[in-house]
């Protein structure tokens, strides 16, 4: 069945919508319309938003899930018991001392658990299938358990405690929309009672300024609130206002929370959160849009556009097969089983909520690019193989109902990962894709938090911005940060960081990441395939100071630090990788060609290692050859020691980890190896062995570089000014230089610091032309080697200056592919 909301909606059919005396919207049910306005329309319109369309209940995986849904509504209906203080006996809310702190929180956070049981409650009233499907005990429980909270504790004239979300958006978006669904049923004066507690605590004021707790995914959760409290009050001037205050989140912002030209999305002023906070507002967004679409109320603000946009510019750079990268997700990677909880939240699940709101958002986009989104979503869903959206029990019925349209379109075809490089500097990520992998950095500077916990969740976190290296295989390693990854893993040991192991506590440096490191040369250059990225490291609540950069080539991430210098009285390591073997933990390890025992604990020192493999996964090259540790270990954890809420189960999972020990207040200490993700041990033992492959350049705390002429590939990282190889930059900036098979090059050059106001990199290669170059390239010179100076690039917020030259001959013949 084709989605009725699929089509653009006209002013004249939305009336028509209105004034008819029937009309069939979503699960085959006939609602009747009374009144000839565009309220009881919108009213209709958000009944099927939220309980979905166009989907057979007696099919899986419809079926099923509504049958579940069905059970635990019965759970919840068999154990209401409204007394004073609580609806439920396990969700006490009363709070004998209301303000902030964390009893308050907990408070305020089972109060909004409670609405959420009525809108369980209430999905299964109002859903077919699930053996309560307009049952009058329902109804009345229904009813009943909503006048308990209204006379108790949510109406006009009781003073917040806890969690402000709770009074301004968690609760009242339940509300209302359990208002709608039970509208006939309702009493007007208790409506009227609901709307104007809403009103008490969401007044108009909320949205008078894009500031505080009123930007990015919370504003656009405010502009539901008000948008149906005027649907359900039938106020126009609510609507209005609603549609009104989105437009500060249609604009790109320069800092704080929103979207960001380069595609980066921030939230609590200093933390990326495309994955959380971001799908939020995505799905708020596509709500929203097409609630109002065709009525009197449609958003027409044209900034609309840069949300469109940032479908494929901020979101899908960081959705791999189906999964959305936990270096995006802020403290939502600590939220993987509540206490009490059925459901598991990871990586795959919060990847289907932003693919399933990609699908509703598209409703509102050009035919052409809806389809080219479909797609998109359709290749996502193919290809994830670990955790298949359609089995996904934390997907809500209309979420499942849009993914299983997109699946069973065969107009659409599936759109195959595109290959590339994109740098975030207004969040210090990048994402790389490579034909069979994927990776993902995360960075702090001196805009971007080291970590965010808050409200007793993400308290080890600690050193997720400390150049953390997430990667996964096309077919394997789906689950590596999924599988209770972040429970069990060692905090101190993240793949890619480099650390003091100076204890810290949990939750150190305070809520919302306000601890944010006094740096400002974090960033890099890429031609959108290749890159070089780096990182001025100042270690959180540590001494410790080092010069990190990483290289992103065709099958390869060469890594390399520098500089590494502490003073904390405690160790300082560099973690190499730390896979997650899972609970078996059977993955064999091979050093230069010994395979190691695979027991679950064994601790051993490699002494001029020049490779390791770790079957099923990949390869680790040492150039010149290193002392690295390799532990097999097997770990336990809970989701409560890094989360209050979280269950107190006890997980093990193993881990393989290789890190190099720069030892106890090291001065000036250095690293070096490649990530071969998916290689063979072959692959591996062969790019040990070439020694022509790379050149690293430079690796002080001045300069970092590599070179691998058989890429043509050439990157430094001028932490101060100075050469290294065949380039010179008179000051700190990234250099990328990518030699074409067809006789060009290009050149991207970038000013992390942001600060330059002219900048002169010169190239010493044979150079015959400039063919194309920036605004900000104000002179260059050709010939026996190549000058460009730039003028001021402080307003070029990191982004790199690409230049395209023609070469004379080279001195050295680009041959082969890179590729072991």
């Amino acid at each position: 069945m084709t989605s009725r909301w699929s089509r653009p909606w006209s002013r004249r059919s939305f009336l028509a919508a209105g004034s008819g005396t029937a009309a069939v919207l979503g699960l085959g049910t006939t609602w009747a319309f009374t009144a000839p306005d565009e309220f009881s329309a919108l009213r209709a319109r958000w009944r099927t938003l939220i309980l979905g369309e166009g989907f057979d209940p007696a099919a899986e995986p419809f079926r099923s899930r509504l049958a579940a849904l069905g059970g635990t509504a019965g759970r919840y209906l068999a154990t209401m018991a409204p007394a004073a203080g609580s609806l439920w006996p396990d969700l006490v809310y009363a709070d004998l001392e209301p303000d902030a702190d964390n009893g308050s929180y907990a408070s305020s956070s089972r109060l909004h658990s409670s609405y959420a049981r009525l809108s369980t409650l209430a999905q299964a009233y109002c859903q077919p299938g699930t053996g309560l499907t307009g049952a009058p005990r329902v109804r009345d429980a229904l009813l009943a358990g909503l006048g308990h909270l209204h006379d108790d504790v949510y109406h006009a004239g009781q003073v917040p405690y806890g969690n402000w979300y709770t009074w301004q958006i968690g609760v009242p978006q339940a509300l209302l929309d359990l208002c709608v669904l039970l509208y006939d049923a309702l009493p007007d004066t208790r409506r009227t009672g609901f709307l104007t507690a809403v009103d008490h605590f969401v007044p108009d004021s909320v949205v008078a300024g894009y500031t505080g707790n009123s930007t990015g995914a919370n504003r656009v959760d405010l502009c539901r609130v008000l948008a149906l409290r005027g649907v359900v009050g039938a106020d126009a001037g609510k609507v209005a206002l609603a549609r009104d205050a989105l437009s500060p989140v249609f604009r790109y912002v320069t800092s704080g929370d929103g979207l960001y030209a380069d595609g980066s999305f921030i939230q609590h002023r200093s933390v990326p959160y495309t994955g959380s906070y971001g799908s939020v507002l995505l799905g708020g967004l596509g709500l929203l849009l097409a609630l109002l679409a065709g009525s009197g109320w449609e958003v027409t603000d044209p900034g609309q556009r840069h949300v469109f946009d940032a479908v494929e510019r901020a979101w899908a750079p960081f959705v791999y097969n189906g999964l959305v990268m936990d270096g995006v997700s802020g403290r939502a990677i600590s939220r993987g089983r509540a206490a009490g909880a059925r459901l598991q939240h990871d990586d795959h699940t919060r990847g289907h909520a932003v693919l399933a709101s990609i699908v509703l958002l598209g409703q509102g986009a050009g035919a052409a690019e809806n389809a080219h989104w479909r797609g998109l979503v359709k290749g996502w869903m193919e290809r994830d193989r670990c955790s298949p959206p359609l089995a996904d029990p934390t997907l809500s019925v209309p979420h499942l109902a849009r993914l299983k349209g997109v699946q069973d379109d065969a107009s659409v075809p599936a759109v195959p990962e595109p290959t590339g490089h994109r740098l975030f500097p207004c969040m210090a990520r990048a994402t790389h894709r490579r034909p069979g992998w994927a990776a993902s950095l995360s960075m702090a500077d001196r805009r971007i938090s080291h970590y965010e916990t808050g409200d007793g969740e993400n308290l080890r976190g600690w050193h997720t911005g400390s150049g953390m290296l997430y990667w996964w295989g096309a077919t394997f390693g789906g689950d590596q940060y999924g599988d209770a990854f972040w429970p069990t893993v060692d905090p101190y040991r993240l793949p890619g960081t480099t650390v003091s192991r100076k204890a810290l506590a949990d939750g150190a440096g305070g809520d919302w990441g306000g601890v944010k490191p006094d740096v400002r040369w974090v960033g890099g250059a890429t031609d959108g395939q290749r890159a070089a990225v780096g990182q001025y490291l100042k270690g959180f609540q540590s001494s410790l100071r080092a010069k990190k950069s990483w290289f992103f080539l065709d099958d390869a991430v060469v890594c390399l630090g520098a500089g590494i210098t502490c003073a904390d009285g405690t160790a300082v390591q560099t973690t190499v990788d730390n896979r997650n073997l899972g609970a078996a933990g059977d993955a064999p390890f091979t050093a230069d060609g010994t395979v190691e025992s695979t027991g679950t604990r064994r601790h051993r020192t490699l002494t001029g290692a020049k490779w390791a493999h770790l079957g099923g996964h990949g390869g680790y090259v040492f150039p010149g050859g290193a002392t690295v540790r390799a532990l097999r270990e097997a770990r336990d954890g809970s989701w409560r020691l890094i989360n209050k809420r979280g269950s107190t189960d006890v997980l093990t999972r193993t881990y393989q980890t290789l890190y190099v020990d720069h030892g106890t207040d090291p001065t000036d200490a250095t690293y070096a190896y490649v990530l071969l993700p998916g290689a063979t041990a072959e692959a591996t033992r062969a790019r040990a062995a070439d020694s022509g492959w790379l050149d690293v350049l430079a690796n002080s705390n001045r300069q970092q570089g590599v070179s691998v002429p058989s890429a043509g590939f050439t990157g430094v990282n001028f932490w101060f000014g100075g050469t290294a190889g065949a380039l010179t930059a008179s000051d700190p900036c990234c250099v990328v230089v990518c030699e074409q098979a067809d006789g060009t090059a290009v050149i991207v050059v970038s000013d992390p610091m942001r600060v330059r106001t002219g900048l002169t990199v010169i190239w010493r290669r044979p150079v015959t032309a400039v063919m194309s170059a920036p605004a900000t390239l104000v002179s260059s010179a050709t010939g026996a080697e190549l000058t460009l100076r730039f003028g001021d690039l402080s307003g070029t917020a990191g982004a790199g200056q690409r230049v395209t030259v023609g070469l004379g001959r080279s001195r050295r013949a680009r041959t082969g592919s890179g590729t072991p």
